[in-house]
């Protein structure tokens, strides 16, 4: 062996085995048991509901924002506003611009101070970013003393 020359410790078989044991350590499973049961859900998916219990959910149509926020483990709905009740339909010169969403947005804090929700969390799809009507509905919630997780 020349001192120049490094030599890899391990064969792909090594490597292989090191992977599996990082993937067993990050879903606390242990290796028998990844290959045993691969549709079992991880730690993180069994506790979530537990750890963050209130989600908001926010749907934007042409016409209307409907807004609510649920109690993961019942789904029962802790709050809930839209554009569309008959408070706002008639008052609101537009029910789906930047104005109706920070309305909405104040609602849903308003409705979940009074059921004792201090703490909600949004899970966006996958491929969303947290930008435009999303977004002001976010801020008009975290201003009125709503905490996200």
């Amino acid at each position: 062996m020349a001192f120049g020359i490094l030599q890899p410790r391990c064969s792909t078989e090594c490597l292989v085995e090191t992977n599996s044991i990082i993937q067993a350590a990050w879903t606390r499973r242990s290796r028998g048991e990844t290959s045993k049961r691969p549709n079992r859900k991880s730690w993180k998916q069994r506790t979530d509901m537990y750890m963050r219990p209130f989600v908001l959910d926010v749907y934007f149509s042409r016409r209307f924002i409907h807004a609510k926020v649920m109690h993961r483990g019942t789904s029962k709905v802790v709050s809930a506003a839209s554009t569309n009740c008959k408070d706002l339909r008639y008052s609101l010169p537009s029910p789906t611009d930047d104005n109706a969403c920070r309305i909405i947005g104040n609602l849903i804090a308003e409705r979940c101070k009074e059921a004792d929700v201090f703490v909600i969390s949004y899970d966006p799809p996958k491929s969303a970013k947290i930008e435009g009507k999303i977004e002001i509905v976010i801020d008009a919630i975290k201003d009125n003393g709503i905490l996200f997780v």
